[in-house]
């Protein structure tokens, strides 16, 4: 099973792809909980190995203090809780300075995700995730390792210079400070999109790692919900044709086909900066995580029309 290969058809030809391929590209894979989702899981160390990244969500309207509190727990369990800092919804440099003095201090964070978050109009002093960037308390309190948003498909709310001028700026930051700094995308569904989107940003100057947001497992009808909430372009064209068949819409959509091209397209490129994956478990937390996890073990069989099938997810 180990030196069996599939042949993918991309824009650049036919390649083959072998299972430690893909193997690899999964490894150090993270996922994503919400402080909703997490209080429905008794154990994330039942679910995870120690050790693993999972990010914490700070959605619009919500009290950050959750955020903390997952991470805490998080870390408590084994973990490494990356919290998010949404820009748009924190309200002065006061809070961000005792929401990081909570996570360093409560749940040893040493990473966090830094984005703009999804709210129209500022509740306070921060309009973008640069704003936030540059007051410099992230690195007071000793965080190095800092994600930002990547946009393969661009984003509704924001131009493609904005994010253009944006990446630079963040670049250019990560440089002068020494920090750890890597892009975190939106979840995607089609390799070719992702693919070209690394090599425009690298052609312009980007040298930042990234980490590609994967759907795991899901219904059709459910990722159509969130692709549709995410206004993501080419992805939501891309799942409004399956979705068009009602009989298939409660049919589970794997994300093979999705990682066995973007494997591909590593191997092939040297100079890509796609590194991991991470997870979004649309389709359940549990479930998401034994998926990605027996990806990452290598219990995979490769099919001949392309992609591959899960042979084992014990977590």
């Amino acid at each position: 099973m180990r030196d069996s290969v599939v042949l993918l058809k991309c824009k650049e030809g036919a390649m083959q792809v072998t299972i430690e391929q893909i193997q690899q590209a999964v490894a150090n894979w993270s996922i994503e909980v919400t402080p909703a989702g997490a209080s429905k899981i008794d154990s994330f160390a039942d679910c995870l190995h120690p050790g693993t990244t999972v990010n914490v969500t700070f959605l619009p309207g919500s009290d950050p203090m959750d955020t903390v509190a997952v991470s805490e727990r998080l870390h408590n369990e084994g973990m490494n809780p990356v919290p998010h800092l949404a820009a748009r919804s924190l309200r002065d440099s006061d809070q961000l300075d005792a929401l990081l003095a909570a996570y360093t201090s409560r749940a040893g964070v040493n990473e966090v995700l830094v984005i703009g978050g999804g709210v129209d109009q500022p509740v306070g002093a921060f309009a973008d995730s640069m704003q936030v960037l540059e007051t410099g308390l992230i690195q007071r309190h000793g965080i190095q390792n800092i994600g930002v948003a990547g946009h393969p498909e661009g984003s509704p709310d924001i131009s493609k210079s904005e994010i253009a001028e944006a990446l630079a700026a963040k670049n250019a930051l990560a440089k002068r400070d020494g920090l750890n700094m890597y892009i975190e995308t939106q979840f995607c569904f089609e390799a070719d999109i992702v693919l070209a989107w690394e090599r425009d940003v690298r052609a312009a100057g980007n040298q930042l790692p990234i980490r590609i947001g994967v759907p795991g497992p899901a219904t059709i009808k459910t990722l159509f919900r969130f692709a549709q909430i995410s206004g993501i372009g080419p992805s939501m064209r891309f799942i409004s044709k399956q979705a068009r068949n009602v009989a298939k819409l409660m049919t589970v959509q794997s994300p093979h086909l999705l990682l066995a091209d973007l494997a591909a397209g590593m191997v092939a490129d040297q100079d890509c900066l796609i590194q991991h994956m991470h997870f979004y478990p649309f389709g359940g937390f549990a479930k998401t995580a034994a998926y990605a996890s027996a990806i990452a073990n290598g219990d995979i069989r490769m099919l001949p029309k392309g992609g591959f099938d899960v042979t084992h997810t014990a977590a």
